[in-house]
């Protein structure tokens, strides 16, 4: 069985974070390993507080999983300050195995995740990326790209890693599309499926990217397993319980 491991928050409600990357991990059939980088007070209405672990035993998490486990593949995602990006970026400088990383800015429910003075840090992760999967908001925070705005990709090409940028909503002759693009060497590749107009979409961002990561742990190629994991996503939103009073989270197990 393929080895996945998670850098990222905990989400208390369940739905996103440590926890939606596991259901995901679990769902594709590889063995989810964590290393925790914050623990959340939220559910389904949002964050109500922030508990920051030490960078020094995050580290600690990363070695125990990398001394005893052969990893296939990285999920990154909500790291918080300069001094854990600064573990995340020692640790992966020295990987071969494909990273994925979610650049975690702000929640649905509009808290936080990212300290002001880290976003220049982050960014010093992109060169050991496999994929970059920023939202359509956190793509024109890093780069100025708004989507069809040609003149703003220039930012975009120039990065080192492929990127992909998620969650636009496009009306289509044949329906409404949720769009995402996929940028790398001057080349575009869209990946869509049907827009679905639903409150259920806690976590969807977490779970998108650990689902490329187990993908590309199983042996598929990037484009493939961005792929499998846009129609996981899909049909995860489809079939998604409809539980909590704010943004509910997806059925992971109904995805695959």
């Amino acid at each position: 069985m393929q080895v996945v491991m998670s850098i990222a928050g905990s989400d208390s409600g369940g739905g996103a974070g440590i926890q939606a990357d596991l259901k995901t991990f679990e769902a594709f059939g590889v063995f989810g390993t964590t290393a925790i980088t914050v623990m959340t007070a939220q559910n389904t209405l949002g964050v109500d507080a922030i508990f920051e672990l030490p960078a020094s035993f995050v580290k600690e998490q990363i070695d125990a999983i990398a001394n005893d486990f052969d990893i296939a593949a990285v999920k990154i995602g909500m790291l918080y300050s300069k001094e854990i990006i600064e573990v995340v970026r020692e640790f992966i400088a020295t990987l071969d195995v494909p990273v994925v990383l979610d650049p975690v800015f702000i929640s649905k429910a509009d808290s936080k995740l990212l300290r002001d003075d880290a976003i220049e840090e982050m960014k010093m992760l992109f060169k050991y990326a496999t994929l970059l999967t920023p939202n359509s908001y956190e793509a024109y925070a890093l780069f100025g790209y708004r989507f069809g705005d040609t003149p703003s990709l220039k930012a975009i090409h120039e990065q080192k890693c492929p990127i992909l940028v998620k969650n636009h909503i496009l009306e289509l002759p044949n329906g409404v599309a949720s769009i995402d693009q996929l940028f790398f060497r001057h080349q575009k590749r869209v990946f869509q499926t049907p827009f679905l107009d639903s409150d259920n979409t806690h976590g969807t961002g977490c779970s998108y990217s650990s689902a490329i990561a187990a993908n590309l742990a199983l042996g598929h190629t990037l484009e493939k397993s961005i792929e499998i994991s846009k129609n996981f996503i899909y049909k995860a939103i489809l079939n998604a319980p409809d539980i909590g009073h704010g943004a509910g989270p997806i059925n992971h197990k109904a995805g695959v």
